[in-house]
């Protein structure tokens, strides 16, 4: 039997490139079929909401939720359990991030995202160091940084033999002439971070096919009046930047300069480096330290910040308010932009997409809840 069409509309709709106003959402079969003038719509069945509807989220850089930490818990079930929690705000699709551990660390959890191949809402696996900088560390634990080696390039073939998405994110100083493009030709998205490189370094690593910079600002080289450094080799080129927006990692001033100073549009994505405490408790550990919750800010027992606690939704939210982003970047940053990266250009499209995948934010920018929870409300009414 086949049901007959939802029809919904919006104070105006996020299509994955634009926002549209009298613009209503076909769904059929619990899916977005098509987008179409209001005006085409039947009027009897249009459902009217206030707000904007939107793809949900696409967030590249997910240390954990719901009380799970990667680094702690390499198992389809602990994946399950990052993805559910940063799903309650609006978040559908992470890229769950292991920070610089030990090489059998590494190879369970290639293994858990090769097991969960298919799971909703995961999109592969980030493999953020241990290849960096010592200077340029950050929380990571100096005795596991290490240069380029064999066990980690072995895990990444055998993900991408397995047709794993994967970035990893690496210092130039980490790594000998030649390694960044063997990488690449892996099919694995290479993107810089955690160090002291000069600029000069940086355009030899995008040359050899680095495309990305992992959380601009922090953890890389500053830019000063006679060196660019990282920062300023990054905001300069044309590779995608992904950007931490809390108003804590970097000032809000910041993060508006560096979006307008791009020479090429749609070339920053918001990640939110989040940890266990997104959906879960006020405290984990990491590397055998406590870390706290204290004002929004994670931070071990020095003060130092270990890194953040903030959801997709709420970075895109400061874009806005804070920042003086328009609605329109905000969310290619947060839906779009972060999709192509990582090859999922679908994901930030919202033709095609299921119901439950579709967000509806008020017209504060806050999460209401997703399409197919506002639909199955209105038909049990």
């Amino acid at each position: 039997m086949t049901t007959a069409p939802v029809w919904i509309t919006a104070d105006q709709v996020f299509d994955g490139q634009d926002l549209r106003r009298d613009v209503a959402l076909r769904l059929e079969g619990g899916r977005v079929a098509a987008l179409v003038p209001v005006a085409e719509a039947p009027p009897a069945g249009l459902r009217r909401v206030a707000g904007t509807l939107t793809p949900g989220f696409v967030d590249l850089q997910v240390n954990g939720g719901g009380d799970v930490l990667l680094n702690h818990l390499q198992t389809p079930a602990g994946l399950a359990t990052m993805a559910a929690a940063h799903r309650r705000f609006g978040t559908v699709a992470i890229l769950p991030t292991l920070i610089t551990d030990a090489p059998d660390v590494l190879e369970r959890a290639a293994d858990a995202v090769i097991a969960a191949t298919g799971m909703a809402g995961l999109l592969g696996l980030h493999v953020e160091g241990p290849h960096i900088s010592i200077p340029r560390r950050g929380t990571h634990a100096a005795q596991l940084v290490r240069p380029l080696d064999a066990p980690t390039l072995a895990v990444l073939r055998r993900l991408r033999a397995a047709d794993v998405p994967v970035m990893i994110t690496l210092a130039p100083e980490a790594v000998v002439p030649g390694q960044i493009a063997q990488i690449v030709a892996m099919g694995v998205t290479v993107s810089l971070g955690h160090t002291d490189a000069t600029a000069e370094a940086v355009r030899a690593a995008l040359a050899e096919g680095a495309t990305c910079f992992t959380h601009l600002f922090n953890a890389m080289s500053p830019m000063l009046n006679r060196a660019p450094g990282v920062t300023g080799a990054a905001i300069n080129s044309t590779a995608h930047c992904g950007i931490i927006c809390d108003g804590i990692h970097v000032a809000d001033e910041m993060v508006g300069l560096a979006i307008r100073a791009r020479p090429e549009a749609d070339r920053m994505y918001l990640v939110s480096d989040a940890m266990p405490t997104v959906g879960g408790s006020d405290h984990f550990t990491l590397y055998g330290q406590d870390i706290r919750l204290v004002d929004g800010r994670l931070v071990n027992a020095e003060g130092s910040l270990a890194g953040a606690h903030v959801t997709m939704a709420q970075s895109v939210k400061r874009l806005v308010d804070v920042v003086g982003s328009d609605l329109t970047t905000a969310l290619r940053m947060a839906v779009s932009t972060p999709a192509r990266v990582i090859g999922a250009p679908a994901l930030g499209q919202m033709r095609g997409r299921v119901a439950g995948d579709v967000l509806l934010l008020d017209p504060a920018l806050r999460v209401v809840g997703d399409l197919a929870t506002l639909t199955q409300a209105a038909a049990a009414h």
